[in-house]
């Protein structure tokens, strides 16, 4: 009942409503908000205390509290008391409940609580520590990630720029033991590689990662079916770790590292507001020294440290770390276009024909690409950076194009040379406008061979007029040579034409590759 009290207004209102007015004790508990139990025990205090009502004016509410709550008589039995430390630091391991160390508290103490009490007692204890010491995570179950709202300044000491450094934390979950780096941006790259580096550092991982919802780490949030980032995704099924996304507006998901963070901030960030930094690897060397502190620091109360209770509960319980290092993939998705490549970066990559105008995930490494159409590969290629080129494997043409691919642009350019002049200016343009080689050779062949049908003098009077009016095609050549147009240029058309100087002409050391480039 002590939790419950009434205000001294309400108990007032009591005993106006009782002895003044004569209203029932179920009416009375309406009127004050409270169940009538309620106000029959506050009546019956009343009484127990010889108390009437009009109450004697010199009777203020404390002297009117200390006769309705007199403090309890001490127990005449005095039960040994519980290391509360000890019994909450035994429930974080596996398989340990408050009935198990109950016994074994009474196998010692024979004297001591019955099990309701001692959970009572417990309760009441723990009720004293901050939330995330009240939670009880098992060893090696979970590494809770996140920012810190703080950030540290960094000044470039040639150019005096100065850029804030994004403070990265890791708590585990049971022994709190933590981890922390400073990074350029909590952009994907960064929030990737300060996962690999904690994992170094711990020595293992555990079975869940619990990270906000960061977009880096969660692409869509959502209280039952988060969207992970595909690249995140690829990480932990690297390390075999599942993800859990704290629930947004849930701070009790994430009372672990907001707890971590805050205590960076005051014990670790706090120490550097007068000192300033010129490298982010100089800023990173003290905050491994600070770490080393806050790891060793005691805890206020339970017993031992971070670094303590890393060694004795988290560390044996993580799981051993994969044997091959991790390298950092991208994944995107991408469209496969007409011409069966896919643009990653501003260079095209093939994959079968068949999946022409489908959509596909990529998955980009320093050294590779990927393609996956639903789950499976469909082809893999050496990452290449030159932007504008094609990445072909012969397997993945179809059979039209399959034809070509023993010809090269030297091979078509020193065919158009032996016809003339006017012809090899109007392959080199074909050869410079088309986006993809195969369909550039396929036109130039369809060129040249207008020489076998229509002669080679007539083919060279036929470019020349194309060129002429930019009409640079084989439908617009082969219309020509049809209608005979060819046959009508003057003699002051007669000239050799200069390739013009153009900046996205390739250059002859372009086409000295075959078609399958790289």
């Amino acid at each position: 009942m002590a939790n419950n009290r009434l205000s001294m207004r309400k108990i007032l209102e009591v005993l106006r409503l009782f002895f003044e007015l004569g209203r029932s004790k179920r009416e009375i508990a309406r009127v004050i908000g409270a169940s009538p139990t309620t106000v029959s025990d506050y009546l019956s205090r009343i009484k127990l205390a010889g108390l009437s009502y009009p109450l004697p004016p010199e009777m203020d509410e404390q002297a009117l509290d200390r006769l309705l709550f007199p403090p309890s008589e001490p127990s005449a039995v005095q039960r040994p008391e519980p290391d509360w430390a000890q019994v909450h630091d035994g429930l974080r391991r596996k398989g340990v409940t408050l009935d198990l160390l109950w016994q074994e508290y009474k196998s010692e103490q024979p004297e001591g609580y019955q099990y309701s009490a001692f959970c009572g007692h417990y309760r009441r204890w723990r009720q004293r520590l901050t939330l995330s010491m009240r939670q009880t995570h098992t060893p090696g179950e979970r590494l809770f990630l996140d920012y810190a709202g703080q950030t540290v300044s960094v000044t470039d000491q040639h150019s005096g720029e100065i850029r804030e450094a994004q403070i990265f934390v890791a708590v585990l979950g049971a022994s709190n033991y933590t981890f922390l780096e400073a990074t350029w941006s909590q952009q994907l790259p960064d929030w990737i590689g300060s996962h690999v580096r904690a994992m170094n550092f711990y020595g293992g991982t555990t079975e869940l990662w619990v990270p906000d919802n960061l977009r880096s780490g969660v692409t869509k949030a959502s209280r039952y079916e988060p969207d992970i980032n595909p690249t995140y995704q690829d990480l932990a099924s690297h390390y075999e770790v599942g993800v859990l996304p704290a629930r947004a507006r849930k701070p009790k998901d994430k009372a672990k590292v907001e707890n971590g963070v805050l205590v960076v901030e005051r014990w670790v960030l706090a120490r550097l507001r007068h000192q300033r930094f010129f490298s982010i690897n100089e800023l990173n060397r003290v905050l491994r020294d600070l770490l080393t502190d806050l790891n060793a620091r005691p805890f206020k109360k339970l017993p031992g440290c971070r670094a303590s209770a890393f060694a004795e509960m988290d560390q044996p319980a993580l799981r051993p770390l994969p044997e091959k290092a991790y390298e950092y993939a991208e994944w995107k998705l991408a469209r496969v276009g007409i011409d069966y490549h896919v643009d990653v970066g501003g260079h095209y990559y093939s994959v079968p024909c068949q999946f022409a105008r489908q959509q596909v995930d990529v998955r980009t490494t320093a050294t590779t690409v990927e393609v996956f159409h639903r789950g499976t590969r469909l082809a893999s290629h050496v990452h290449c950076t030159f932007k504008g080129r094609h990445t072909t494997i012969d397997a993945h043409m179809p059979p039209a194009h399959r034809a070509v691919a023993g010809v090269t642009a030297e091979t078509l350019r020193s065919q158009a040379t032996a016809i003339g002049p006017r012809t090899e200016v109007l392959i080199e343009r074909l050869l410079h406008q088309r986006r993809h080689p195969q369909q550039a050779f396929r036109s130039c062949l369809g060129v040249l061979r207008l020489g076998q049908e229509f002669g080679t003098a007539r083919l060279e009077a036929a470019c020349v007029r194309a060129l002429k009016h930019n009409a640079v095609s084989w439908k617009s050549v082969h219309s020509i040579l049809k209608h005979g147009l060819d046959q009508q240029v003057q003699a002051a058309d007669q000239r050799v034409l200069d390739l013009p100087e153009h900046e996205n002409v390739r250059g002859a050391a372009y086409y000295q590759t075959s078609l399958h480039l790289h």
